[in-house]
């Protein structure tokens, strides 16, 4: 059985995939795990963490997880926003279906665009939080 974590991202992996706005600029360029050989542009998985909120009963916690968004395009960030943009659209309030457990509520705190030290990458970090419920099964 996958954890609450796990089936969160796998959701939002699917919701990502089923947009057509991602779609149409990464195509199937979402990953857990960046291969050697990838092409620009492209989302992964970064870092999450998550907090237990003790509500009487419930077995409920908030994650928070990053999507880096990744671009290169001559140093411009341009591609970069539009993409983040997208992801951010795709994501904030979505209801996303969980198997097991009970995504609550999602929600984008933020999003962030730089240039990365080489000069030629453009790195874009959204911000998802998420409340979750784990169901007993």
């Amino acid at each position: 059985m996958a954890s609450v974590s796990s089936e969160l991202q796998i959701a939002i992996y699917d919701a990502l995939r089923a947009d057509a706005d991602v779609s149409s600029i990464v195509d199937d360029r979402i990953y857990d795990g960046v291969p050697s050989d990838r092409k620009f542009p492209y989302v992964s998985f970064g870092p999450s963490d998550t907090v237990n909120d003790h509500l009487e009963g419930v077995d409920a916690t908030t994650e928070t997880m990053q999507l880096d968004v990744w671009s290169r395009d001559q140093g411009r960030l341009r591609p970069c926003k539009d993409l983040c943009d997208a992801v951010r659209v795709a994501l904030d309030l979505a209801e996303l279906d969980l198997v097991v457990n009970a995504a609550v509520v999602v929600r984008v705190q933020g999003v962030r665009v730089f240039l990365d030290a080489d000069g030629m990458t453009a790195h874009g970090v959204v911000t998802v939080e998420a409340d979750l419920e784990t169901i007993d099964g």
